[in-house]
């Protein structure tokens, strides 16, 4: 079964700044509740790289293994979830908006894992879900409108 989630904020930064800080994968833990991401293949910026990202702590903690299978800078950005237990397909698309604005839309569509007792716990779990991306993208858009985010490539 396969569940979405869409949420968006908007930013008061043009689409390149937005999308720079959606795609620094390491800067994830400064605005992801919970979560710290890595490159672990390729440059992170290009098709085909591998993410994984860590959410939670000790035996909670799920790891989220990503492939990036599209990549439209500064416009939009797909990963492809090939994890044990999280798997379907993620993106963040960017618009832009009037005064040097953009919106990001954050979209999540999962193969909800578990069988029937994955199709009962969603409804459940899904709003403490969407309550913490949407505080993420909050902080999100407030680490980039200050020049926190983004972060400078080496």
């Amino acid at each position: 079964m396969s569940e979405g989630v869409v949420l968006d904020a908007v930013v008061r930064a043009p689409a390149e700044a937005a999308f720079a800080a959606i795609t620094d994968w390491e800067g994830r833990d400064l605005w992801m509740v919970g979560t710290r991401a890595r490159v672990v293949d390729g440059d992170g910026r290009s098709v085909g790289s591998r993410i994984e990202a860590t959410a939670g702590a000790g035996p909670l903690a799920i790891v989220d293994a990503m492939v990036i299978t599209v990549w439209d800078p500064p416009r939009r950005v797909e990963v492809e979830h090939v994890g044990r237990f999280v798997k379907g397909r993620g993106s963040a698309e960017i618009l832009e908006l009037p005064h040097g604005m953009s919106r990001v839309v954050w979209t999540e569509n999962f193969d909800v894992p578990l069988g029937a007792l994955g199709r009962f716990g969603w409804p459940v779990v899904r709003p403490g879900f969407s309550v913490g991306v949407r505080r993420s993208l909050q902080t999100f858009a407030e680490l980039v409108e200050s020049g926190v985010l983004p972060r400078e490539y080496a």
